[in-house]
């Protein structure tokens, strides 16, 4: 039995999103999105510490969304001493708008 389409059919992008798909996973959340507003913003490097005191969140809770934050590129940090410093990744912007435009590309006209 054939069922008849609604529409000219349409081509599925074949691409890996594998890595555009890290970055946005990293964004999905408002206390991440408030650590990179931060991060963005601040002069110079930001303590844990601060994090810790500025968001709704315990401190393991803070602790795993700079993991994720760190693991997919967008921020780094150093240790000193007992406490940790970030800071943004000199391309996150850059790699953010990257993974925007490869998602929203311009449509083909034939």
């Amino acid at each position: 039995m054939s069922i008849q389409r609604c529409c000219p059919p349409t081509t599925v992008v074949e691409r890996d999103f594998g890595d555009e798909a890290a970055i946005f996973k990293a964004l999905a959340d408002p206390h991440r999105l408030a650590i990179l507003a931060t991060l963005a913003r601040a002069p110079d490097e930001v303590c844990v510490c601060d994090f810790t005191a500025g968001l709704p969140l315990n401190q393991p809770t803070v602790s795993h969304h700079l993991r994720i934050l760190r693991e997919s590129g967008l921020i780094t940090c150093e240790r000193r001493g007992t406490w940790v410093y970030y800071r943004l990744a000199t391309d996150a912007s850059a790699r953010i708008n990257a993974a925007l435009a490869v998602t929203f590309s311009e449509k083909v006209i034939s």
